[in-house]
């Protein structure tokens, strides 16, 4: 994953200047069908060029046309293949241009500074998944693998995919991803993604790279099945066609040949077929029966196409859910199937309005806590020589752990947050017992300031001690999801007693010596 100030940024679009995502909206909202655009990125002054597609609205005409289809038979006599045309009749399909697609590209504002949000705070959803059975290491780092190939493919991209686990050490996989609705992602997660598709009894080929090593992703061999057009239903509702290529291998392309070397072939209104489909099963459930041409017969071919439905309240619906259909079916031929079955245990979505609002209310709640304990200071030693420091070394102590989370790229949500106050919280407290050995500690003078330290440090140590101890079993707390309270808590209060203490103590011993 990139630094959130390394990522690609769109500088103009058609020679105009982006600046804000009102600008991008404006500027995408004036585009029209067929245009041709020219998008300006910072990688390199980088340029794309796209053509926007038009968006349709498909109507199925009452009336038909005659077409004519060239198809493969076989000639009993020679055995071999030949070519007819023939005269189909076929539904007009009326298109209407009611639009633009959107041109794919997902923005949010340009990131001022590497300091990574996590959902709490950006938004977006957090899915805990459990292997329904044990399982190895090896199996469940396959899995995350497989996971994260799955989503990159969907077109999610800013996602953190992890292991982790509990205190009693069952093991788990946490998802999460920045801006996407909770019910996209858990239709893709909850399937094992098991494929196979059978002639009979006998699968030829399954989802994975070994057996297809090529799916179709473009549009101009994928989408909606023209030649199945959308319908209705009795009760209102509609339902659509998907179709896509792949590309099997040779391997599989012989197992399909042995399996249909036998099989009889028969005549429907003038075409050959076998008499068994090709069955295609996405965890052991039935998506769609294909008719298989008899040219298939006996034959190792490589190129097939793939089909299944979608439906919806409207037709407008069923479209959509037939291409969402196709594009979770694509990604899972193109990952294949997880090693274990998951089950989900939680899922947790928060819109980024909400998060905007949560990281608003939380820089409020640190400044107020920071100006409360600076009065408090001011009124328990009523000397600048000694407030001040504190208060400057409580902001540094933030800084730097702000630093250091952006360095090792770590996520700040909520319970990082609390950490932090937390280490500032305790770094008060020991700068508190250092000001309070400095000034009111037994002995007088400056040659006794190393003992006055020491005794403070000696007791700053114990405190530092326990906390790392109580912090450690937080990691694998609540499925890991407190591991940034614990990380940064142990940071923090690392950073005070290694860097700020001292160098606090330095600045009152200077201060007060002067």
């Amino acid at each position: 994953n990139l630094a959130p100030k390394s990522r690609e940024l769109i500088l103009q679009i058609n020679h105009e200047k982006i600046q804000t995502i009102a600008d991008y909206a404006r500027i995408t909202s004036e585009l029209r069908p067929f245009q041709n655009i020219t998008i300006t990125t910072n990688k390199n002054s980088e340029i794309y060029m796209l053509m926007v597609q038009p968006k349709y609205k498909v109507t199925v005409s009452n009336e038909t046309e005659l077409r004519n289809v060239t198809e493969q038979i076989i000639n009993e006599t020679s055995n071999e293949t030949i070519n007819i045309t023939i005269e189909k009749e076929f539904p007009i399909i009326e298109k209407e241009i009611i639009g633009v697609e959107d041109i794919g590209f997902s923005v949010y504002p340009a990131p001022k500074n590497n300091i990574r949000m996590g959902l709490d705070l950006a938004g977006g959803t957090r899915v805990l998944l459990k292997p329904e059975e044990k399982t190895t290491t090896e199996e469940l780092e396959l899995a995350i693998e497989n996971i994260k190939q799955r989503l990159n493919i969907f077109g999610l991209s800013d996602l953190v995919v992890r292991p982790t686990r509990d205190l009693s050490g069952q093991h788990y996989i946490a998802v999460e991803i920045a801006g996407i609705n909770a019910e996209d992602i858990v239709n893709l997660l909850e399937k094992q993604g098991k494929f196979e598709a059978r002639i009979g009894n006998e699968t030829v080929f399954i989802g994975g790279k070994n057996d297809i090593p090529y799916v179709c992703l473009s549009g101009d061999c994928s989408g909606l099945d023209m030649r199945r057009p959308c319908g209705s239903n009795p009760d209102g509702s509609w339902f659509c066609s998907f179709r896509f290529s792949i590309t099997i291998s040779k391997d599989a392309a012989q197992r399909q040949a042995d399996a249909t070397r036998d099989l009889d072939v028969i005549t429907e209104n003038g075409q050959s077929y076998l008499t068994q489909s090709l069955d295609l099963y996405l965890d052991d459930e039935l998506v769609d029966s294909l008719r298989v041409s008899s040219v298939f017969k006996g034959t190792a071919l490589t190129d097939i196409e793939i089909s299944g439905p979608g439906s919806g309240e409207t037709e407008q619906a069923a479209m959509q859910n037939t291409l969402d259909n196709m594009k979770r079916l694509q990604t899972i031929l193109k990952t294949g199937s997880l090693p274990v079955k998951l089950e989900i245990v939680k899922t947790d979505s928060i819109s980024p309005v909400l998060g905007k609002k949560f990281t608003q209310n939380a820089i409020i709640v640190g400044l107020l806590a920071i100006l409360t304990v600076a009065i408090l200071i001011f009124i328990r030693y009523r000397d600048w020589k000694v407030s001040v420091p504190i208060v400057v070394t409580m902001l540094s102590e933030a800084i730097i752990i702000l630093g250091i989370a952006a360095f090792i790229r770590w996520n700040l949500d909520l319970a990082a947050i609390a950490g932090i106050i937390v280490a500032l919280g305790t770094g008060v407290d020991s700068q508190i017992v250092i000001a309070d050995e400095i000034l009111h500690g037994e002995g007088k003078g400056t040659t006794n300031w190393k003992e006055k330290l020491k005794s403070a440090f000696f007791i700053i140590m114990g405190a530092y001690v326990t906390t790392v101890v109580a912090m450690i079993p937080l990691f694998s707390a609540g499925a890991g999801l407190l591991k940034g309270f614990a990380l940064t808590t142990i940071i923090g209060v690392s950073i005070g007693v290694f860097v700020t203490r001292p160098a606090y103590a330095k600045i009152v011993q200077i201060l007060k010596e002067n």
